[in-house]
């Protein structure tokens, strides 16, 4: 039996009424190492029930814009049809005005996805946080495959690439080296934030693989890569991007739970928490000032006004 997303209350779960959809997608079929990414959705879930839903920092309750959980994108016979089935999923819930988030397993179902957002919102960014390139055109003649899931992107979007540090030798033939971030350049340049955003478009789908941290605080990913992105560093780049572009969309991928600990799924649902706490508060404290500049405005036109009478 379905229950709500992190236990919330039905009163912030509704369909109708939520502004956040999420949409987990267990899918583990190009995976070649570690086989556990399929229960990735299933573990965030449960870790999600366990997080507390009032966020210091941002002193906010995002729950409270509503969180709806979607019936989960099944298991299917080839990854032409999961990518179909996810792609359909993510349209259709973006024809609502739902800020759609993804979870999935395999990388492979952000193919989809970002298909889904390219189409809906014009002049895109996707930005990737990841260890791995993901620029294969194809593998084995397969299209839609773990190490392929960010070529679309690459042709049809805006892609910023950050914390790439594995790639086979024919990626170099697609990357695009000035808007993608090596890790082993991020240790050395105090100014890649900043130089990534000003990358970026207005409208950002973040793609945000899980291994794109380092293995020492997020082990639980399918293909593990020393020199990471650690905790406080990913969540000073992220609260930039929230404030400074509009953040459409999340596609969270590539938990593959262990047995014996808990600790990569518990992160992985703070993390995602705290993206839609930064999602909200921030919005909020921009329609905030929006209204206080229009009061403002007002106030002037009132003085103006009776400087005139007199």
């Amino acid at each position: 039996m379905k229950t709500n997303y992190a236990s919330i209350s039905n009163e912030y779960a509704k369909k109708e009424t939520s502004k956040v959809v999420v949409i987990p997608v267990p899918y583990k079929g190009t995976n070649t190492w570690q086989q556990n990414s399929h229960k990735g959705p299933q573990a965030f879930l449960e870790a999600s029930n366990y997080i507390e839903l009032y966020d210091i920092e941002t002193d906010s309750e995002a729950y409270k814009q509503g969180i709806f959980l979607a019936d989960e994108v099944a298991e299917n016979n080839s990854a032409e049809a999961m990518s179909l089935a996810v792609y359909e999923n993510v349209k259709s819930y973006l024809k609502t005005n739902k800020f759609v988030s993804l979870i999935g397993g395999d990388h492979a179902v952000v193919i989809g996805a970002i298909k889904a957002f390219n189409e809906h919102y014009e002049n895109l960014t996707v930005l990737q946080i990841d260890a791995h390139a993901r620029l294969h055109k194809e593998v084995n003649g397969n299209k839609v495959n773990n190490q392929c899931a960010m070529y679309h992107a690459s042709q049809a979007t805006n892609l910023i690439q950050v914390g790439v540090r594995s790639m086979a030798s024919i990626e170099k033939t697609v990357v695009d080296t000035d808007k993608t971030y090596f890790a082993n350049e991020l240790a050395t340049d105090d100014y890649w934030m900043e130089n990534a955003i000003e990358a970026m478009t207005e409208n950002v789908v973040i793609s945000l693989s899980l291994d794109g941290l380092d293995p020492s605080i997020m082990p639980g990913v399918d293909k593990p890569v020393p020199g990471g992105l650690f905790w406080y560093e990913i969540l000073e780049f992220l609260k930039s991007v929230f404030t400074e572009k509009n953040v459409v969309g999340i596609n969270l991928v590539g938990l593959s739970p262990l047995s014996t600990d808990k600790s990569s799924e518990a992160l992985a649902a703070k993390l995602f928490y705290k993206m839609l706490s930064y999602k909200y508060e921030l919005e909020k404290e921009d329609n905030l000032e929006i209204s206080e500049n229009t009061f403002s405005k007002n106030e002037n036109k009132v003085g103006k006004f009776n400087n005139e009478e007199e």
